[in-house]
């Protein structure tokens, strides 16, 4: 049996393995609240063995189920199926999988009385869930991630998007799923660079409200994760408010991802772009020295990287950051602590954003002066 992965605080994950027909230990659930588009998220080991049941409860006639797993980790959906594989990374989280994705719908006949079934990371989660949304103007479509990454992130907010080659997440849509079911199981396989991924987002939500997860078991930090998403989700669904703070560490991290041909990975972009968070906002004088130092001892406590790539162009993060779809007209805007917490800064002036950066500690060097 594979061995439970061990947090960074040294603590073991609380994985254990599932039985054949049910979930195998306690399934915590976490209700986002939408009104009519409401749905649960289950997570815990053997979560996926719900499946039939959410599927039943849908009255979905067959589904496509949309896997970068083997398909043998995926339950049977207790409807008529067809299996599509796809490969997870940001590589493949295009406009062409996309089309891919719905022409094998077409082929089997799936119409909006189905369902769509997403079982991967991230960019599985994302590809499918945009393809549902497109797919006769809205498929229903259920997410099984199977990443730490996804399961804390990406799979729950109904927002899916692909990449363009001027940047990341620029094509998409707001499309709710029916249900999540975080099986944490699958979480026994994963290497470790992705639970070192999966961490960037969990270090960010120290600062967005979640609280200290330092020292507790996956399936804990999992679960706050998504209550605190859960929470912002259902007060502000379409990014017109509060879900900006989502974003924290986003705005550098996504164009770290997008200058490096997306060699740093989603995680690690978050990771050190909260780090960058601190020291901008200090820079503003928003926080005092101390929170911004806060903010580099977390992610070092997650066993994240803090620091830029040696040959990071300030330049050219800049300009890719002004593509950031928080960002007004010309300016720069940011999620940043302050006085009253996380919030949108905007306006900020681009001078202060490149001396902040020319200040970051880099791979192999320390801090510049």
């Amino acid at each position: 049996m594979p061995q439970p992965q061990q947090n960074p605080a040294g603590r073991h994950s609380p994985v254990s393995p599932a039985s054949p027909d049910s979930p195998a230990g306690p399934i915590s659930r976490v209700d986002v609240h939408l009104g009519e588009r409401s749905y649960a998220v289950h997570v815990g080991p053997g979560a996926r063995k719900l499946l039939p049941d959410v599927v039943a409860a849908l009255g979905a006639r067959r589904a496509a189920v949309v896997t970068a797993r083997p398909p043998e980790t995926v339950p049977d959906p207790g409807v008529p199926s067809t299996v599509v594989r796809v490969r997870d990374g940001e590589r493949h989280k295009t406009l062409a999988t996309v089309e891919d994705l719905c022409r094998r719908f077409t082929a089997f006949g799936i119409t909006r009385h189905d369902v769509v079934v997403s079982c991967g990371g991230g960019t599985t989660t994302d590809t499918a869930g945009l393809a549902a949304a497109l797919h006769h103007r809205g498929v229903p479509v259920i997410h099984l991630p199977t990443t730490l990454l996804a399961q804390v992130d990406a799979s729950v907010g109904g927002k899916t998007a692909v990449n363009l080659p001027e940047g990341k997440n620029l094509v998409g849509a707001y499309w709710q799923p029916a249900a999540v079911l975080c099986d944490t199981t699958y979480l026994e396989t994963l290497p470790a660079e992705e639970w070192t991924n999966g961490y960037g987002e969990i270090a960010r939500c120290h600062f967005i409200g979640a609280g200290d997860l330092r020292g507790l078991g996956v399936h804990e930090q999992v679960t706050a994760s998504l209550r605190l998403k859960a929470s912002i989700v259902s007060a502000d669904e379409r990014d017109t408010g509060r879900r900006h703070v989502l974003n924290y560490g986003h705005t550098l991290g996504h164009a770290l991802e997008a200058a490096t041909g997306f060699a740093v990975r989603h995680g690690i972009g978050v990771a050190v772009g909260t780090v960058f968070a601190g020291r901008l906002a200090l820079a503003l004088g928003r926080i005092t020295a101390e929170r911004a130092e806060e903010h580099a001892r977390v992610v070092r406590d997650y066993g994240l990287p803090g620091a830029l790539p040696q040959d990071a162009d300030a330049t050219l993060l800049t300009t890719l950051m002004r593509r950031d779809k928080k960002a007004a007209g010309d300016g720069l805007a940011f999620v940043l602590d302050g006085p009253r917490g996380a919030e949108l800064v905007p306006g900020v002036p681009e001078d202060v954003v490149l001396r902040t950066l020319d200040g970051m500690p880099r791979q192999g060097g320390p801090a510049r002066p």
